[in-house]
């Protein structure tokens, strides 16, 4: 085992859902408990309540060498964000047993392992007490962290006071140069600006480049083909494929094609921050004018149709246009406002999304779905739906077949010397 970072064997997380919710203690409950209880004296037995078991993650066995940096894929739910709390000791498996050697620096959530009342010159130090490291390594580094989390003015404030964006800051800045031997970073630096990302990814590079070893998770493939060498695929808590990321990624693209082509209304992987998890039906992109569903020819129009379940007050939509390895290409909000927006009582459970030219390259591309109402996230989907874009024109100019970087075309014109 001496020579390896992290080592897993039979590796489980098994959830109960639906019992143990302890509110505030209502009268209605108090009686009901007592009531149990009086059963249970007078020799009765009380009604079997059904268990609904979750294994969030299931006969895991994986090795990791000193020095590899491994992207975790997989859908929502498929157990990647329990594995990294289970290596950084955050929660405790079920089963099996994960062997980690060398400190461990991890950044799971918004503000992982700060106090919230001390302030963010103490939770530097004592982060850097956590992992074992010495006051005078601490001080070394100290300046380096503050200058590169930019809270130089907010250092002495405590921690519960700074935005979700500062937390994070503060956060990547301690795990990544208070010189952990692995590195554990689930998808939180999405919550920093662009700046900020470019700079942690810039940072995570250099950490794989001095031979710290890396597990990372991102549902942004392009950042896990560049930064990883080996993929690990997750699907509901297991293993399907252990492989150079190339490869990793290949089989995670052809799952999410069989995903969208299945009943929506059957998925798991939904948003888990929505309230209700079956309102997202179909969704399709077509051109208006005529054509095959779900191809386009670029730079003609194309309506994106999200059929639901039901109505709910005040719903919005948000569509999120990705490339083949899952780079959002762009947004389209329905909570951003333009006066030729409409709301339309006659049209029934259906949103529609409509582009008078669709300004992409040809390729293959995915759409990602989440719905809101009453102010709520109420149901999400990656990879809801996927479409091709042939060849076409874009005011009046031809568009490149294929050889093309980037993925959007823009309306141009050129002045050139005779």
């Amino acid at each position: 085992m001496a020579d390896l970072a992290i080592s897993t064997n039979g590796l489980g997380k098994q959830y109960t859902l639906g019992l143990h919710r302890r509110g505030y203690g209502t009268l209605r409950e108090s009686i009901a408990q007592a009531a149990r209880r009086s059963v249970r004296r007078a020799g009765g037995r009380e009604p079997a309540v059904a268990v609904d078991k979750l294994w969030a993650l299931r006969d895991l066995s994986m090795t990791v060498r000193p020095g590899e940096v491994v992207g975790l894929i997989g859908h929502n739910g498929a157990g990647k964000t329990t594995l990294l709390k289970i290596l950084a000791r955050i929660t405790e498996p079920s089963a099996g047993y994960a062997d980690v050697t060398g400190r461990v620096g991890s950044l799971l959530e918004v503000g992982t392992g700060f106090h919230p009342e001390l302030t963010g010159r103490e939770n530097i130090f004592l982060n850097g007490a956590i992992l074992g490291m010495r006051r005078a390594e601490i001080a070394r580094r100290f300046d380096e962290i503050v200058d590169f989390a930019e809270i130089g003015r907010f250092l002495d404030t405590p921690v519960k006071r700074y935005s979700s964006g500062m937390s994070v800051r503060l956060a990547f800045a301690v795990a990544a140069h208070l010189e952990p031997e692995i590195l554990l970073v689930d998808e939180v630096l999405a919550v920093g600006d662009a700046s900020f990302q470019r700079k942690s990814l810039g940072k995570m590079g250099e950490v794989a480049e001095e031979g710290r070893t890396v597990i990372f998770v991102s549902h942004n493939l392009a950042i896990i083909q560049a930064l990883c060498d080996r993929g690990v695929l997750l699907e509901r808590g297991e293993a399907v494929a252990d492989a150079p990321v190339r490869e990793a990624i290949d089989r995670y693209l052809r799952t999410l094609e069989r995903a969208a082509s299945d009943d929506l209304l059957e998925r798991t992987d939904r948003d888990s921050r929505g309230y209700d998890d079956t309102l997202i039906r179909r969704v399709q992109i077509r051109d208006p004018t005529g054509g095959s569903p779900d191809v386009i020819v670029g730079g003609r129009p194309a309506v994106i149709e999200v059929h639901i379940t039901e109505i709910v007050p005040m719903l919005e939509c948000r569509l999120t246009v990705a490339n083949s390895l899952g780079q959002p290409v762009t947004t389209l909000d329905s909570e951003v406002r333009a006066t030729e927006d409409v709301r339309d009582n006659g049209m029934g459970p259906v949103i529609e999304c409509h582009i008078p030219e669709l300004p992409l390259l040809p390729g293959r591309y995915r759409l990602d779905v989440l719905l809101m109402g009453k102010r709520q996230i109420q149901d999400g989907l990656q990879a809801a739906a996927f479409f091709d874009v042939e060849p076409g024109v874009m005011a009046d100019r031809p568009m490149p077949a294929s050889g093309s970087d980037g993925d959007v075309v823009l309306a141009h014109t050129w002045r050139l010397p005779s």
